[in-house]
């Protein structure tokens, strides 16, 4: 009796897992693309592109965002991209790492790879920028359909909800978190029911669904060509965070999400506000809050309102995890990061980085005042970033995958010709106002590789006057100096070189510690790296001691913690008997071969507001010792 009670229960637990992840999937990953129809077919036939509200025009339009649909998101992205996880993890840093894996043979074309990789990262923060901003805009604008004479209330309240949304990040979203699974749901369940219910006074726009009316619309508005296509991306937003978020939840909780829910959510609203623009073309004014009963009105409006706050929750915490990853990599100065949740470790905290977005979505509200003014810089970021995804996934399927090229190339040149429409597409909205998001993607792609590069001078610079570990191990054997109790680490870039800091506090202080670790801390191009391959420990006798430590890019690097598990009988790790010495370089710009000189300069400005190792690998504050130098590069 109890055998056939276990084996009825099972099945019932793996139903409710998969339920639960489906719907924490709906809540994180399909916020952005959730709130697109807010303002989509409002930007569409506000007038701009010159369609008209007739059958010819409405059909063509659903038309072109159905299949837009079914070929970027359910086939690019869930069937093909998703596929191209690091151990599980997706998104910007993840890709560039397998892409950088795929060319090692191939030096320039890994290079390039880099440098779009991380121009792609640089846009996906303009987009972090511009979806909170747009989102907000959009759904509060509802209460202009509401109410006469609220027009200047818009902009007052869409920045109260964002600042107020800024604010509550250090504290973590642990528990409002619970709610954005269930909330998104009832969205797409209301985004869908708002679509039957428009579509059944109009059935014909059903034809919508074959894909005549795309090839019919082009003919048809030969002046607008491919520029409606920029107006059509609107419906794409927050395609990448599908493959960014797979982490969290895995590829095929996400998949089944977009197949079952999300969806036909978005196909069937979609579909109803074109059937009310059949019906009555001056809907076009905003046919989303249009399509709702007089008596939903409101309710929609708050309901929009918490949507698009989650979507734009997805894109802020997108930002932070991104962040950490470059940090890993090497991309960006390490910058204090909190943790806010003592059970996810994906759920952090970077002030920086929350201070920096919330002036740019204030900046952005005030400036462009509308989600139609708005509209015009959206998509550029988007369609850049799709772009580039897709280059980095065709190396990793050709020289990593080794996919069969008659299978790869056809599908890569698809997706290729897809996304260089979209983006062509929106390159014109660069002087329509879509110059903030790439000014600020261009700013911080210089700053990444300027960092990059910055700190590879650095490191060559002290590897030129570095002594090697073996020469000064048998210096110190001919002429030992007065050795102290207790364990000191120093922590080094290289560990068969002699530490600037080692040399400094041996002529200063005239003592060595009875052990000396000489500690090297690696940041792996995966995310997680196995406790079994943590560690490199060599002794080198004399009380002298090489340690590595490796940790993946999403890791968190805790050395204590980690040391603490390194057990070897001849080293002493106790609080009370280690002591902690770091370098601190001094960058000083001259005119040797480097960098021009106004990058030495801003790596140098970089180098001193940077965090420290101190606070980025969690070393106790009270056993530290800092030793400066001085770096001509």
């Amino acid at each position: 009796m109890s055998e056939v009670s276990v084996d009825r229960h099972a099945p019932a637990q793996g139903l409710s897992a998969s339920v639960g992840l489906l719907v924490a999937a709906a809540g994180v990953v399909y916020g952005d693309i959730g709130t697109s129809p807010l303002y989509t077919l409002k930007e569409v036939f506000s007038g701009r592109y010159g369609v008209q509200t007739n059958p010819e025009g409405v059909l063509g339009v659903l038309s072109l965002i159905f299949w837009s649909l079914i070929w970027v998101v359910s086939i690019k992205y869930v069937s093909f991209i998703l596929r191209a996880d690091n151990q599980g993890e997706g998104g910007a840093m993840a890709v560039l790492a397998l892409a950088r894996r795929a060319t090692t043979a191939y030096p320039r074309l890994s290079k390039a790879l880099v440098f779009c990789g991380l121009f792609g990262a640089a846009l996906f923060y303009g987009d972090s920028m511009i979806t909170p901003a747009i989102s907000v805009l959009s759904a509060v604008e509802g209460l202009q359909v509401a109410f006469d004479g609220v027009d200047h209330w818009v902009v007052p309240l869409s920045l109260i909800l964002l600042i107020g949304l800024f604010l509550i990040q250090k504290h973590g979203t642990a528990r409002i978190g619970t709610l954005f699974g269930p909330v998104m749901v009832l969205w797409f369940v209301v985004l869908g029911a708002l679509g039957v219910h428009g579509i059944v006074q109009r059935p014909e726009v059903l034809q919508a669904l074959n894909p005549y009316w795309c090839v019919h619309f082009f003919i048809a508005h030969p002046g607008i060509g491919v520029a409606i296509l920029g107006a059509v991306v609107l419906a794409l937003t927050g395609a990448e965070a599908l493959y960014a978020d797979m982490g969290h939840f895995g590829r095929k909780p996400i998949a089944r999400a977009w197949f079952f829910l999300v969806l036909p959510g978005l196909v069937l609203n979609y579909f109803g506000q074109g059937a009310l623009l059949l019906e009555n073309p001056d809907a076009a004014r905003n046919p989303f809050y249009l399509l709702a009963p007089s008596w939903a009105l409101l309710p929609l409006v708050g309901l929009a309102a918490l949507a698009t706050i989650i979507a734009s929750q997805a894109v802020i915490s997108g930002a932070f995890s991104l962040t950490r990853q470059a940090i890993q990599l090497g991309y960006i100065p390490r910058m204090h990061i909190q943790h806010t949740s003592s059970e996810e470790q994906g759920q952090i905290y970077i002030g920086a980085v929350n201070w920096a977005l919330m002036i740019a979505v204030v900046l952005l509200v005030l400036g462009f005042e509308s989600s139609g003014a708005l509209a015009s810089a959206y998509g550029v970021a988007v369609t850049g970033t799709m772009l580039i995804t897709t280059i980095l996934v065709s190396a990793v399927m050709l020289l990593l995958w080794k996919t069969p090229r008659w299978l790869a190339i056809p599908v890569l040149l698809g997706f290729l010709l897809v996304d260089s429409l979209f983006f062509a597409a929106n390159v014109p909205k660069i002087f329509q106002g879509g110059a903030f998001p790439v000014i600020a993607g261009i700013a911080l792609f210089i700053l990444m590789t300027t960092w990059k590069r910055g700190r590879q001078l650095l490191v060559d610079h002290l590897d030129e006057q570095a002594l090697p570990l073996p020469l000064f191990i048998a210096s110190i054997r001919s002429q030992p100096p007065h050795r102290v109790q207790g364990t000191a680490i120093f922590l080094t870039a290289r560990s068969d070189a002699v530490p600037h800091a080692l040399l400094h506090n041996l002529l200063h202080n005239q003592v060595l510690h009875e052990q000396v670790v000489l500690l090297t801390v690696v940041s792996e191009d995966e995310p997680r790296v196995d406790p079994e391959r943590r560690f490199e420990v060599e002794s080198y006798g004399d009380g002298f001691f090489r340690v590595v430590l490796h940790f993946g890019f999403i890791d968190e690097p805790d050395v204590p913690a980690a040391l603490r598990l390194c057990h070897l009988n001849d080293l002493d790790f106790s609080p009370m008997r280690t002591t902690w010495f770091l370098s601190r370089e001094t960058v000083i710009s001259t005119r040797r071969f480097g960098m021009a000189r106004w990058r030495e300069l801003l790596f140098a400005l970089m180098l001193r507001n940077a965090n420290g190792n101190l606070r980025f690998f969690k070393l106790p504050l009270n056993r530290v010792i800092e030793l400066g130098t001085q770096v001509e590069i």
